[in-house]
């Protein structure tokens, strides 16, 4: 698995923004999806994919809240989807089918941390059940458009934090083992990492390729459920590493996975600061680079299964 995970030298790094990754080229007629693209570094996807002329739908939780705060952007479309409720994404994905579109790209960027434990209706943790297997039924449920596009990425947007925790595949949502919400975090953004190796494997004879990424420690409502002291030490703790990004250097690896050419015939691969990571031991001190857990190929296979399982959807069309 090494021989994928080498950094290319891009040209780019920490403090390089969205809009400068994107730099003049267009996506005219290009179909974008971006969940969660109305907060954050969601936001500033969005805004960089419409400048560069794509139209992006918005699907979100509170459809009010981002019309609202996407107002005034071009070719911007906001639809309801609730990520914890597989209804309501099964009813976006055949709405946005029935409209006969290929989808070129697949950002899935919504996501929770640091959650009090909670679960959904189906009983599966929430932070897994919300940011793996939401996306992953999104994903199999849109799978059609995707191929129909005959060039499709598919960017996942993990975190550092999985060094935190890999799967647990005997107690993965916390059935009988203590919940502890750094831990799920982690292991739910492990599990990013390996659905962007399982859905590469899977669709690269479709021309469909798939990324995941860190996109650098930044301040966003993605915070929300920590409290203030854990969020004054979680700062200080980054910025020991690295300085904090903005919004616009934290967009930055989503549009480069979303756009380069750079990775052109490339894909499940973990990327950073806009290239591609390393893989690093278990033990590494630097908190850079991708753990041996998540760029498994066997733990990949089994989390694929147990999600075709759980959520009942799989790839067809």
């Amino acid at each position: 698995m090494t021989s994928k995970q080498e950094p290319l030298r891009s040209g780019y790094g920490a403090r390089t923004t969205a809009r400068e990754v994107m730099g003049d080229r267009r996506l005219d007629g290009v179909i974008a999806v971006v969940t969660g693209g109305y907060a954050g570094i969601g936001l500033e996807t969005t805004r960089v994919l419409t400048e560069a002329g794509a139209t992006v739908i918005v699907p979100a939780r509170t459809p009010d809240k981002a019309r609202a705060t996407l107002a005034g952007l071009e070719r911007v479309e906001v639809e309801h989807l609730d990520l914890a409720a597989p209804a309501t994404i099964d009813a976006f994905a055949e709405r946005f089918l029935a409209s006969g579109r290929p989808l070129h790209l697949l950002i899935n960027n919504a996501g929770i941390m640091a959650t009090p434990l909670a679960r959904d209706a189906r009983g599966f943790e929430s932070q897994l059940a919300t940011n793996h297997l939401g996306h992953f039924q999104l994903t199999a449920r849109l799978w059609p458009a995707l191929r129909r596009a005959n060039g499709a990425r598919v960017v996942s947007l993990s975190s550092r934090g999985h060094r935190r925790a890999g799967m647990d595949f005997e107690d993965p949502h916390f059935e009988r083992r203590p919940y502890d919400k750094w831990v799920a975090y982690g292991q739910s953004k492990t599990a990013n990492i390996l659905f962007a190796l399982g859905l590469d494997a899977r669709g690269e004879a479709h021309r469909i390729r798939a990324f995941s990424l860190h996109p650098g420690a930044i301040v966003t409502e993605l915070m929300r459920s920590m409290s203030e002291a854990e969020v004054r030490a979680a700062i200080e703790s980054s910025n020991k590493v690295s300085p904090l990004k903005t919004t616009e250097q934290g967009a930055a690896t989503s549009i480069w996975c979303a756009t380069s050419p750079q990775l052109d015939g490339r894909g499940g691969v973990y990327c950073e600061d806009c290239d591609i990571a390393e893989v690093v031991g278990a033990d590494s001190p630097v908190p850079r680079g991708v753990m041996p857990w998540a760029v498994d190929k066997n733990a990949a296979e089994r989390l694929w299964a147990m999600s075709e399982a759980w959520t009942g959807a799989r790839l067809s069309g």
